[in-house]
């Protein structure tokens, strides 16, 4: 997809960076590999769900680009949740919106667990693909489904380069011990 960008989103970076080595990440509809390879480099424990694998496979043949990852081939739109019972430190999710499986992906958010999620805004489809409205996100719609989390950052905008409209949010579900160490820091406004 043309939106799509082979680095890491900022965004996923920015929220991840500051988890502890041995985290367990999840990477749901993880594409061709960009945050997992990313995500693993770090020392993350990283678990990759996609219905086509095989968009890894440049990933994992070569040599200085190999992820130490779970993958799991499974169509989430149609088939069963194949994560169940399963929770993790982090979860990621980027270009892709299922919204029948809403409740299952935040189950796989531990409690105190961190949610990271970045996807196409309803006004993409002002400027191109996805432009059907079962894949974009209406305004304030992360906001509805993380409510009673605790919302570290949330943004519903354009985005340049490549041109596009997003809504993303960094959340962190309530329960459990407390992440403090993996939230990272906020600089102060200067006065």
């Amino acid at each position: 997809m043309s939106n799509c960008s082979p680095r890491p989103s900022d965004w996923v970076t920015r929220w991840t960076e500051a988890l502890p080595p041995g985290s367990r990440v999840l990477d749901l509809a993880c594409g061709s590999g960009r945050h997992l390879h990313w995500l693993a480099t770090r020392g993350y424990q990283v678990t990759g769900v996609d219905r086509d694998l095989s968009r890894l496979a440049d990933l994992a043949g070569q040599a200085d680009r190999a992820v130490p990852a779970e993958l799991l081939q499974a169509d989430l739109e149609s088939g069963p949740w194949p994560l169940a019972g399963r929770q993790f430190d982090a979860v990621v999710v980027t270009n892709y919106l299922w919204r029948p499986r809403w409740a299952e992906l935040a189950d796989t958010v531990a409690p105190g667990g961190l949610l990271v999620y970045e996807t196409f805004g309803e006004e993409q489809a002002s400027i191109g693909k996805p432009s059907r409205p079962d894949f974009l996100l209406r305004h304030g719609e992360l906001l509805t489904l993380c409510q009673g989390w605790r919302v570290l950052g949330y943004e519903d905008g354009f985005v340049p380069a490549p041109d596009r409209f997003v809504q993303r949010i960094a959340a962190v579900r309530p329960g459990g011990a407390a992440r403090q160490h993996a939230l990272p820091v906020l600089a102060s406004a200067q006065g």
